[in-house]
Order: C-alpha cells, then structure tokens, then sequence
C-alpha cells in the first residue's frame, strides 16, 4: 500500500461535493475519493434521532444488507466507541473483546471490510449522528503511513460530505444565504488565485492581521471548517469569480 500513496486534489473533491444536488451524487462522489484514495472502501453512515439510516459508500450490498438485517447498529464498535468520541478513531484503539463484537469483525471481514480502519464522529442538529470512514486491507505500519499523510484531508472531506448529506435531509429547512462583503470578497478572490496572505494583504494594502479577520468573517458566513473550504464554497456559489 505505501507505494500507491498519492496527493489527492482536495479543492477539486470540494468542488465537486459542493455540485451534488441529490444523494444519489453523494454516492458517486464517495466512490471516487476512495479511488483517488486507493483504498479498498470509504463510507459514510448518518442515523438521526429516531433510528432513521442513510449511507452511501464502496461496502458490498450483501454486507449492508446483513449489516441492516440483524442490526449491527446495535452493538457495531465502531458505532458505539465513535459515538462516545468527537476525534477520529482508529479502529484498533476501539473494544473488541466482546464475543459479540468479535464475531462482528469476522462476519465483517468475510464480507470484506478492511481489517484496518479510521472513522470521523461527527454530529448535527436534532440529533443526528454519522461516521465518515476509511477501510482497508494491509499492515499496521502502512496503515500509519496512510492517516500520517492523508488524516488532515479525510477531516476536512468528512465534514464537509456530512454537511452536503445534511442539506438532504427530509423536511430540513434551508439555510438562508449570507453574503459577502466586498472587501470578504476581495480576499477570497485573491485565495482562489493563489495568492498567498501576504500577497493577498499587500494587494488590498492591509495588514494581514485585518486580512485574517475578512478570511474569518467570510468563512463564518459560508459555514466552512477552513480557509480552502471558504475559497471552495464561495466559487460554487457564485459569491466569487476568478
């Protein structure tokens, strides 16, 4: 696995995200970030507060159907440890030492689902609850290697997939639109053409302490976790042009 490493382009996977108008893109889109990936799955579960499930994922359909057959929601580790949890989990680091849970894993493998694992918690309004994670088959050790390079990446797509599944919901109210000011413009203009802050600043003739406040301020209202997130959401708005 260490030598199918690869530097994913996560604007372009943002980008992509933030075009889906239905679930079903969901399902396309998480099928081809764990190709860019080269893993053997990815997956995102989401269950609200009256037990109601939606996932998309790479999980072979016999394993979803028996995983909802004998609901597994019910004593699923990962399910359970996650749920306890507002960091991502390495799988191993999660008990498995019930009988239950064990032959949990075997059956799971059987169906192929990776021995080694990494999901994202998250959580959002109403009670709702998902897991965004990452499965595959190898070694611990390149299994490290992959969350040592690609961790901070899978976080970002994570919330911002959970966030894309959320504006599906049945009977979710929209949010309304925020938008930007122009010099929030200005700065988000810049970002999407590779200025760096400094540039950036320098252009507008501000410092780039007042230039982070604009970066903020604009990342707040576009409800993004980070600046790329920012500059992502605003293009595909239309709050932007470059």
């Amino acid at each position: 696995m260490a030598q199918k490493l690869n530097n994913v382009d996560v604007d372009r996977s943002l980008a992509e995200l933030e075009r889906a108008s239905k679930r079903e893109d969901l399902q396309t889109a998480i099928v081809k970030l764990c190709e860019a990936y080269k893993i053997d799955h990815m997956v995102y579960h989401w269950v609200n507060s009256q037990g109601d499930q939606y996932g998309c994922g790479t999980y072979s359909p016999g394993w979803v159907e028996r995983y909802l057959e004998k609901e597994y929601l019910r004593i699923d580790p990962v399910i359970l440890g996650c749920y306890q949890r507002f960091h991502p989990v390495d799988w191993k680091r999660l008990d498995w030492s019930s009988k239950a849970a064990r032959g949990f894993r075997a059956e799971a493998l059987e169906y192929g689902v990776g021995n080694q694992g990494f999901s994202i918690p998250m959580r959002g309004p109403n009670g709702q609850y998902a897991l965004f994670t990452a499965s595959h088959h190898c070694s611990d050790e390149d299994w490290q290697t992959f969350k040592n390079k690609h961790r901070r990446q899978l976080i970002l797509l994570a919330h911002f997939f959970n966030q894309k599944a959320l504006e599906f919901e049945p009977d979710r109210v929209p949010e309304a639109l925020k938008t930007l000011s122009p010099r929030e413009t200005d700065a988000m203009t810049f970002l999407a053409m590779g200025f760096n802050r400094a540039k950036a600043a320098d252009t507008m003739e501000i410092s780039e302490h007042t230039l982070r406040v604009y970066i903020e301020s604009a990342r707040f209202k576009l409800g993004a976790i980070n600046t790329t997130h920012a500059v992502a959401r605003a293009m595909s708005r239309g709050l932007i042009v470059v």
